[in-house]
């Protein structure tokens, strides 16, 4: 963790889960943390339980005019960022069909628009550095399963989005990584037993892949993949090991998941469509707030 201490690194979605045990760690190792997420109040105790000056600013990834201006805070305020932690992200479960479109949208947003702003907003301090940009992924971009349709199709897109602009700042000594997270035990995945496909899919994997790592497990593993520079973190590590088995899972995730939504009813598989989460309804709740007319 050496190369770490005294730069400064920026994490968005902070405010709890893997983002805020990531600030924890970056901290621990030396870092001035920026924290940048929905939630004001969780965003202040996550700055207060770390041990090095930091800042903490509420900001939607969303708004690239919100981004800019934490841009120019963390500047002025901490210095030139070092790293940054592409990490703010939501889900929505249930079918395509039932789902809100607004919400649909919202999940599409967040996790792939929200971080392509992140790097826009953050890249030019990390040329000056050069520095290392984070994009956090998900094993939901290997296979994409039926009922997350949002979630699948943003971590993918984020994931290419990363691919393509790693050959594009590479020159200027920016690297970028991807992290692949399994299984983590943040508020996103409360209740996946009583999600259809979730918990077939989990039940269907072998018992070291259906483990759930808790938040602090997987930002150890995210923290020592950014002190490396990695072109690609995995949380668990033996997530390199699917890397070339990837072109066979879309068809195992298929199977499974037909086979599961076969015996269920319509009604049941649409019974729990929404946001997942108390982060992810904290950000749609704000979002809704503020974008639907009054009566």
């Amino acid at each position: 963790m050496a190369p770490l201490a005294g730069r400064v690194a920026v994490v968005t979605g902070a405010a709890r889960g893997i983002g805020e045990a990531l600030a924890r760690n970056l901290s621990a190792a030396g870092m001035h943390v920026a924290l940048l997420g929905r939630e004001d109040k969780t965003l202040r105790q996550a700055a207060a339980s770390l041990t090095l000056p930091n800042i903490h600013i509420e900001a939607d990834v969303t708004d690239r005019a919100a981004l800019e201006g934490a841009a120019r805070r963390v500047a002025e305020e901490l210095g030139p960022a070092s790293v940054v932690v592409a990490n703010a992200g939501i889900a929505a479960g249930g079918p395509f069909a039932h789902t809100e479109a607004e919400l649909w949208q919202r999940v599409i947003d967040v996790n792939l628009v929200g971080a392509a702003n992140t790097a826009r907003a953050f890249l030019p301090q990390l040329t000056r550095t050069h520095g290392y940009l984070l994009q956090i992924a998900s094993t939901a971009a290997f296979a994409s399963a039926p009922l997350m349709s949002a979630y699948c199709a943003s971590k993918a897109g984020a994931e290419s989005f990363a691919e393509a602009l790693r050959s594009e700042v590479e020159p200027d000594g920016v690297t970028v990584g991807i992290a692949y997270l399994h299984w983590t035990g943040t508020d996103m995945i409360t209740g996946m037993d009583e999600h259809p496909v979730l918990r077939a899919l989990r039940r269907n994997q072998p018992a070291f892949a259906r483990r759930v790592h808790t938040p602090d497990q997987v930002a150890r593993l995210l923290a020592a993949g950014i002190a490396r520079r990695a072109h690609h973190v995995y949380a668990p590590p033996w997530l390199r090991w699917c890397q070339p088995l990837r072109p066979l899972f879309p068809a195992v995730v298929a199977r499974t998941a037909r086979r599961e939504l076969r015996a269920l009813a319509r009604a049941q598989f649409g019974a729990d469509t929404g946001v997942m989460g108390a982060g992810g309804r904290a950000d749609w709740d704000a979002y809704t707030a503020a974008h639907r007319p009054r009566p």
